[in-house]
């Protein structure tokens, strides 16, 4: 399930990405023509589609944690993509979703590096690794 976790995690990235930059966008017609033209299986999309579901839901309260642990740096000034990185991840680390928070933040190093660059998964890791310290007991 890893190969497809991590396909999921990019499907739910795109179209936080789509929906964080269209408020008109839908994020479930989003998520159904992404997750169609890249062959995903029915298990990677409903893994996305959790993740997208859970970020929605809890965006006002992800966006609070993010500006706590990103240090001198407001929603607006991110770029969209590690804005989109830092609310998936905040969300896996806060919520659960049955992943280790070391692995939640190792795939989104590697999602800001291949959508952002290698810059962004440096400043996605800082910001990550200050929200676990914040969450895990």
């Amino acid at each position: 399930m890893a190969g497809s976790r991590h396909q999921a995690r990019e499907l739910a990235l795109q179209v936080l990405f789509q929906i964080d930059g269209d408020a008109a966008a839908d994020a479930d017609e989003q998520l159904s023509y992404l997750a169609q033209e890249a062959g995903v299986s029915e298990r990677a999309r409903e893994f996305a589609s959790g993740l997208i579901r859970g970020v929605v839901a809890h965006r006002e309260e992800l966006d609070q944690v993010i500006l706590e642990a990103s240090q001198n740096w407001r929603l607006e000034q991110m770029g969209r993509v590690d804005r989109a990185v830092l609310r998936l991840a905040t969300f896996e680390i806060r919520h659960g979703q049955g992943v280790p928070v070391k692995a939640a933040i190792n795939e989104s190093i590697e999602l800001a590096k291949t959508f952002s660059g290698h810059e962004s998964g440096r400043f996605v890791n800082g910001v990550l690794g200050r929200i676990a310290a914040l969450t895990t007991p």
